[in-house]
């Protein structure tokens, strides 16, 4: 219970904090809740096909590039309260080359993953990534990424000191302006991305055999859009189709859908 009662101080202070902030020293950012369908973690299936809640707060220091994330994530229905996580994330973000076709947005980021009502040592891991993406280089609007992530187990001596490794994401995105689908909305962008991820050991602890073999694990589709509410507020669903292609990390496709609402500070 005074495990539960930190991590759910952390997530007010964070979700409604940064409004005061913004208006003392050019803070600002997002907090969000969101429904799923499905937790679908890097290709793996983490709450059995069970549906789940997240509360995710975004903070942007000023205009410096720095940032921190912060994410509470948990299964709605029962037998999974073992895994009830809460992120952080510390990352930086600029773009160099700007008025070049080769305009390169880079992201640099350090996230620790936690679960409160487990040992440190069983679970916990970290996670280092490094993502690449040209906005410009592609005329028709096409915008290619690649990230590489690097997972460790967050304490020496970890029951999971062998499964850390890293993951290679090949993505490209693409927004989509489609006719007024709301009234009073002149124009709708849909967001389509897609990724294929190599999993170089990462996971073991979700994977169903308990271990992961080093190949091409998945390639993941989403479409997702925002409606405007007003008052800094929108509604944002998503749709997404993982095609697996690794049974150790995923023998199943997979097919889910998020409903978030976001606030803007």
């Amino acid at each position: 219970m005074k495990k539960k009662a930190i991590l759910l101080t952390v997530v007010i202070l964070f979700s409604t904090g940064p409004p005061a902030l913004a208006q003392e020293g050019g803070i600002s950012g997002t907090v969000d809740l969101t429904y799923m369908s499905k937790y679908i973690w890097r290709g793996f299936d983490i709450y059995g096909n069970d549906d789940g809640i997240q509360l995710g707060t975004n903070i942007n220091i000023s205009d410096t590039g720095f940032g921190l994330k912060t994410l509470w994530s948990r299964a709605n229905g029962s037998g999974f309260e073992n895994l009830e996580e809460f992120d952080i994330t510390l990352y930086y973000n600029n773009l160099v080359y700007e008025d070049e076709t080769y305009a390169t947005n880079y992201t640099l980021g350090w996230t620790y993953y936690g679960y409160p009502d487990e040992p440190s040592s069983l679970r916990n891991y970290q996670e280092f990534l490094l993502s690449l993406a040209w906005p410009k280089i592609c005329p028709a609007g096409f915008v290619p990424s690649y990230t590489i992530v690097y997972m460790w187990p967050a304490e020496e001596g970890s029951v999971q000191n062998d499964n850390g490794g890293w993951l290679h994401i090949l993505g490209i995105g693409y927004d989509l302006k489609v006719p007024e689908l709301v009234p009073e909305l002149p124009e709708q962008v849909l967001h389509l991305s897609g990724s294929l991820i190599y999993n170089g050991g990462v996971g073991a602890a979700y994977a169903p055999n308990g271990s992961v073999d080093h190949d091409w694990s998945h390639f993941l589709f989403g479409a997702s859009t925002d409606f405007d509410l007003g008052n800094n507020l929108a509604f944002c669903p998503a749709l997404y189709y993982q095609a697996s292609m690794e049974d150790s990390v995923n023998s199943s496709d997979e097919t889910w859908v998020s409903l978030s609402l976001k606030y803007k500070f």
